[in-house]
Order: structure tokens, then sequence, then C-alpha cells
């Protein structure tokens, strides 16, 4: 072969496994020989031996990556590798070639398994003797006890039963067991034997499916939540190696030259593999509208950065920005800016706009000609500027936060220009007003839009929305109006009739994506809806109504975004959170009811996480004070005891007044813990304890979280008791979104879910919570928190 020819090298997901568990050192061995055998695999250096054949096209070969670390590679075509495992050490060589290298019938992607590390794994089942069929014979799922061998030995009241004896061998491998470790299989008994074999870096599928079955999902559903996700397209032949490996299941990596310069040396598997179902909504072409759905961790953010992508891919040559990725803060905007560039460098990023949704609103606003634009007010001053409109009209029947929200959520969201149209407008999920209550109403508003105007003229985030959503709604009637006149005379170019308009009328993106959808108000939806024309691939949305932390519920059809049938998906696998912290999380919404961000219902059903780890703990104290010094304790051990970075934890709490008193707690002796608060910009300073109410959790993610303050009146907060009869509606509604903060706070634990509360317990904690909790006074000994505190 001669000298110089390029070589395609990809990695596998599970040699990504085995390079991120490994030391820098490793990790930078595999990647300068990658990078070598890209560039020439004839180089005498890379010391390439022939290891056997795998059946059809593909042939297996070592690799000496440096020193004692070796690689074992796929080679499927003429100058075409993957990358498939990695091990260090003297028995590295030995321990590659007795990998067991097959193609799963279901996903069609590359998979290995060391089937004597798996053995190893398991404890032998003991041998037994069929017995007589028999018409009531017990069943193989309920064994009876066998006779003895000999008198010597004891007689076994009953055996162990393979955890997964019910279903045979043909079903496990249609669900996407592979095939090569169903003999292991059959001896696993108990569930710390799944959890070691699990725990030897299996294929995904099989690993996925295992864990549905042992969590008690029936066939059928793991077949609907798991296997069909995973199915390729297309016929699976298990000896074309080559078709395989260029699945995007079998790979990591990637041969984009942009991408590559933008990862560096590193592996990062976010940034490039996708699952099988992430990355078919990612690179669909849809009709028109699409909609994504699924819970926290299930990577709706990374689906719509591929997104972002795919469609960048798609577009002609130029130097505009015809892409809007938004959501609903500038911090997660520019968290997004930021991996978009690590995904695709400064040639995607050119061509996108990344922006939060009011960062758009306000910029249609200032330059539109003619509109004058206030100081925004933040809550409080919106709160207080309603009490002053009561006191001025002289009607104190209604809360700040009551007339707020309707000025939001019915007048603004329905285009309520008038009394009359307010008189008419929908308040579904809000309860009844009478007429007279709305015309009261509407003095209010009146009263309230006259304080804004000044002077000084002030103006809050949802009236900017609702005026960027008239100027873009016009910008496209105006844009359709000349289209048709356009079409009428024969398509021709009527420079004069546009130049004549002000501008060339055409809508403001071909593309719009937006990041966590379910809490954008029915204004900013609007003024999406108007920048795009409605056509293929027009507005991609992912959000999930579990973690609406505002009260904007709308029903997107009704605004000209449908997304019917194959357009509205719903992802299921959790990547950030353990099962056991999943588990708690899953029943703090468990029974509410929670919409599609449509007309429909949206469900949990199928939510699941392959990820193993500590139970979450519960923490119970007399008061306030004691609570806060076992957090600090808590917080104190874990970074001295267990080495666990004070930025790599943070403290949920119910309020701000809470997050100035802990922090200070914090700080002083005997703890001396560095904390700082959570900001609207996110977490800033970075060698701290991060401390924030559970708003400012959203988008975030650390290593261990504390719940604090999870008592009864706080969480959820007393005040929404007056609720109760006078407004069960409204009621429901508070309740609903206090959970729903709950539940963000809670998922976005990795490793370690703490929960703590002085008092009583809130309600929406599990029944067995209190029973099971520590007393906090216990960990404010001298000689610090007794041992066994859960944290390893």
């Amino acid at each position: 072969m001669s000298q110089g020819v390029r070589t395609q090298v990809t990695v596998t997901p599970q040699a990504n496994e085995d390079i991120r568990r490994l030391d820098a050192a490793t990790k930078n061995a595999v990647g300068d020989f990658v990078r070598r055998l890209r560039t020439d695999r004839s180089n005498r250096a890379l010391r390439l031996v022939f290891l056997r054949e795998t059946g059809g096209n593909g042939r297996l070969f070592l690799a000496s990556l440096d020193g004692s670390r070796m690689g074992l590679l796929l080679e499927t075509e003429e100058n075409r590798f993957s990358l498939l495992a990695v091990r260090v050490g003297p028995a590295a060589r030995d321990e590659l070639a007795r990998l067991t290298v097959e193609i799963n019938a279901v996903s069609g992607g590359v998979e290995l398994v060391d089937q004597s590390e798996v053995s190893a794994q398991v404890v032998a089942m003991p041998a037994r003797p069929e017995p007589d069929p028999a018409p009531d014979a017990v069943p193989a799922e309920a064994p009876a006890a066998e006779e003895a061998a000999s008198p010597s030995e004891p007689v076994p009241t009953a055996l162990p039963v393979p955890l997964f004896a019910r279903y045979d061998d043909g079903e496990l491998v249609e669900l996407g067991v592979i095939a090569s470790l169903l003999p292991a299989l059959r001896r696993i008994t108990d569930g710390r034997q799944l959890e070691a074999v699990l725990g030897h870096n299996l294929p995904g599928l099989t690993r996925e499916v295992l864990l549905a079955l042992h969590d008690g999902m029936e066939p059928s559903e793991v077949r609907a939540f798991v296997t069909d996700q995973w199915r390729a397209d297309g016929r699976v032949d298990p000896q074309d190696w080559a078709q395989a490996a260029r699945r995007p299941v079998s790979q990591v990596s990637t041969e984009d030259a942009a991408v590559l310069d933008a990862l560096g040396d590193g592996f990062e598997a976010w940034r490039l593999f996708l699952h099988p179902e992430q990355r078919r909504l990612a690179t669909t072409s849809f009709k028109g509208s699409a909609k994504v759905t699924g819970g926290p961790g299930t990577g709706k953010t990374v689906v719509a950065l591929h997104r972002v992508r795919y469609l960048v891919d798609r577009l002609p040559p130029g130097q505009t920005r015809p892409v809007l990725l938004t959501t609903y803060n500038t911090n997660l905007a520019a968290d997004l800016g930021e991996r978009l560039h690590r995904l695709g460098g400064d040639a995607l990023v050119r061509r996108v706009d990344v922006k939060s949704v009011d960062q758009v609103a306000r910029e249609v606003v200032e330059q539109h000609p003619g509109s004058v634009l206030g100081t925004p007010m933040g809550d409080e001053e919106a709160m207080a500027l309603w009490h002053r409109a009561c006191t001025e009209v002289g009607v104190f029947d209604y809360d700040a936060d009551f007339l707020d929200a309707e000025f939001k959520h019915v007048i603004l969201a329905q285009g309520c220009g008038t009394e009359r149209l307010y008189f008419r407008a929908e308040r579904k999920g809000r309860g009844v007003l009478q007429r007279a209550d709305r015309k009261k109403v509407w003095e209010l508003v009146q009263a309230y839009r006259s304080l804004l105007d000044g002077p000084p003229r002030r103006t809050t985030y949802a009236l900017i929305a609702d005026e960027a959503a008239r100027i873009e709604g016009r910008h496209m009637a105006k844009a359709v109006e000349q289209a048709r006149y356009k079409e009428e005379h024969g398509g021709l170019d009527l420079v004069h009739r546009e130049a004549g308009s002000g501008m060339w009328l055409k809508p403001r993106y071909r593309h719009v994506v937006v990041d966590e959808a379910q809490d954008l108000s029915a204004s900013h939806w609007r003024m999406l809806r108007a920048m795009t024309a409605p056509g293929p691939d027009d507005i991609f949305l992912v959000g999930d109504a579990h973690q609406r932390i505002y009260s904007h519920q709308v029903v997107l059809g009704r605004l000209g975004i449908n997304t019917p049938g194959r357009a509205s998906r719903r992802l299921t696998l959790n990547y950030r959170t353990t099962r056991e912290i999943l588990g708690s999380a899953h029943g703090l919404v468990h029974g509410e009811s929670f919409d599609d961000l449509d007309d429909g219902a949206d469900t949990l059903d199928g939510y699941r996480s392959v990820l193993t780890g500590l139970a979450p703990q519960y923490w119970r104290a007399p008061d306030w004070e004691t609570e806060m010094r076992a957090i600090a304790a808590l917080l104190k051990e874990r970074h001295e005891r267990y080495g666990t970075p004070y930025a790599a934890m943070a403290v949920s709490v119910p309020d701000k007044d809470a997050v100035t008193q802990l922090a200070y707690t914090l700080a002083c002796k005997p703890f001396l813990i560095p904390a700082s608060e959570i900001g609207r910009e996110g977490p800033r300073d970075v060698d701290t304890v991060h401390i924030g109410t559970m708003h400012r959790f959203k988008g975030l993610e650390f290593q261990r979280v504390f719940l604090a303050g999870v008592s009864e009146g706080l969480i959820p907060h007393q005040r929404i008791e007056t609720f109760r009869l006078s407004s069960p509606d409204r009621y429901r509604q508070e309740e609903q979104r206090a959970r729903s903060l709950l539940f963000v706070a809670a998922t976005r634990a990795r490793d370690e879910l703490i929960v703590t509360w002085h008092g009583r317990a809130s309600r929406y904690l599990p029944r067995q919570a209190d029973r099971d909790a520590g007393r906090a006074s216990s960990l404010l000994r001298e000689d610090g928190p007794p041992s066994g505190s859960n944290a390893a």
C-alpha cells in the first residue's frame, strides 16, 4: 500500500467507555494513535497485528498504542477501521484477544462482550435434573425442592431461580440482548450478580433491555420503549461488518474536520454520539413543525443542538443567519451557544442566531420604527405596581399574583385588546370568572397600563413579547401578500413594489429551534410563528411540561404550530441521574396530570435510567438552624472524606432569605465552607458550594444535590391554602407548579440526592421518608457526622 493514504477511523461507544475510564496519559495515547492511523495505516510504527477473521467482510487487529496500552480494531473495508476496545497492563493482549465480537440482530451495530469476565461475575447455579413431566408440574419460575443426591448431602428447600427464567432465548435476542451473553445470563439469580455484569461495559441495547425487564417491564413495553428505539433501518445482515460499522449506532467519533478541530484531543460522547432515537429526531425531515418531549436528562437539548447542525448543513452557501436557536433565559442561551460552538465550530455558529426569546423580542421592538421601549421591570416591581393599581381603583378583591397571571396568560395570551374580547376569552384551568368580575379586572388592567406609561415609562418582558408578536405578525402578513401579488403577476421580480415597502419582505428566519419550550408564553409563540413561514422543518421544539416552572400553559396547535402524528415524539432514557434518584423524583409528580405542550396529555411512562448509584438520603431537624448546620456538616464530610469538590455540590432552598441564611451558616466556624448564590446568570464562582432557589436550578447539574427546607408549609408554601376552597383550580395549578419545581431540583443530581427538612416533612415526599430519615442533630457531634452516611 502506498505511503500517505488517508484512513478512516471511528471510535465505537464501548471503546469510548473504555477511554473515558482511563487516565489522561492513556487518553492522549489513544488520541495520538488514532491520528497516526488516520494519516497512514502503512506506518510500521503503528504495529498492527492481525488477530482473526470475524466472518463475512471483517478482520480483527491488535494494536500497541503506547507501552502497555493496547487496542482492538475492526477492519471492514480498505482503509476503514473501528476502534472496538482499549485495555492497559501486562494482560492487555490476552484480554482483547478473548473478546467476542458480533453484530446485534436488532440495532445492526458492532458489539462485544468479554465472556470470561462476565462469567466470573456470576455464581454458577447448581446443576439439577430435568423433572418428569406431570400435569401439576411446578412452573420454572417457582421450582420445587429436589431429592438429595446422597444421604450425606444437605437437602435444598429451594433452588435459586434465574432472574430471566421466564424469557426464552429467542425472545431475549428479539428484544436486543446480545446472543453471546445468553449462557452467562441464564446463571444470574440475584440483583447483585446482575449489577456486577452490567458494570462490565456491556452493549447499550443489552444493558437497557436487561434493566427494563428487571424493573418489571413486560416484553411488550420493553419492545415499545427500548427495542424499537434502537431498531436499525432496513434488514440486518449478521455477516456484513462494513454496513454494521457504518451505522451511527457503532460510532462515537466523526470524520468531520471542523468537528475534530473543535474536539481537540477529547472523546466526549455527548457531543457526537446520539442514541438511535435521538439521531432519528435530529436528522429527520418533517413536513412542518416537530415536537420532542421527555423527562429530565433524556437529552432533549442534545437533540436540539444536533438538529441545528442538521439544518445548517442543508442551507445553501451564504453569510446570513437563517436559523434561530432560542430558549427562555439568557443563561441557558449562553450555554447553548458554547455547546453549539464545541459541536461544530465557527462554521456552524456563524449561520445561527443563539438568543434568549426575550432578547429576540426586545430586538424586534427596538428595531421597529416608532416603537418606544420602556425600562423592563422585575417581578417584585410589577407586583408593587399591581398593588398601586388596586389602591387607585379602589378594588381589593384580587391579589397581585392573580392579576399578573390573568394579564399574561389570558389577556395578552389571547390578544384581548378590548374589554369585549376579554369577556369572551377562555380561561381553561383558571376557574370561573363572572362578567362582573371580568369588568373589575379589566378596569385594574387599564389602571396598571396607565401606571406603566409613567413617568417614568416602564414595561414588562410579557408586554415586550406581545408587542414583538404584533410587529412580526404584520411583517409576515405583508410578506404573504407580496408573495401572492408576485404569483398573480407571473412570478416577476417586482423590484419597485418591494423597494417601496421599505424592505425586501421575507420571513426573518428559515428555521426556528426552541429549547425548554414549556416555559415560553403564548406571546413568545405568536412571535416565533410569525418569524418563519409555515413549511418543511419550520419550527422544532423540545420541552417537558413536568418541568414547567412558570404558568405558561399554551396549546400550540391554536397558535399555528401543528405537530401531528410522528411529528410528536417522546424520549424516555435518562442519561444523567441514577435509577435510585430518578425513582424518588418520579414519585414527586406521580398522579398529576400534565399536558404535552398542546391539547394532549403527557406521561413519564417508560422513563428510566441505566445508571445505578446511591439511594436518596433523608434527614429531619427540629428547626431551621439545626437543619442548616447539619447540611454544613454533610457538605464538609463529602468534601474532606470523599474528595467531592465544593463546586460539584449545590443546595436548593425554598426562598431567597434562606439562601442568605445558609450561606452565612456555611461561612461561619467551625465549617468555613465557601458558598455563592446561583443568580439569574447561573453559577459564577467555580470553587464554592452553590446555593439557590429551585427556580435557579433549571438547566444545571451537580454531582451531589441537597434539597433543603422541604418542610410542610414551605414546599408547597402555606399561602396556597387560601385557594383550597375559594379557587380550587388555582389551588391545583399552584400545587402542580410546586411539585414540578421540586422535581426539577431533584433531577439535577448525578450521583447523590440528600433531602432535609425541619418540622413536618412536605407531603410531596415519599411516605417512608420520615421513617427512614436520620436525626440531623446526630450530625453535629464534635467528632463529625456518623460513619455510613451514604456518600461513598
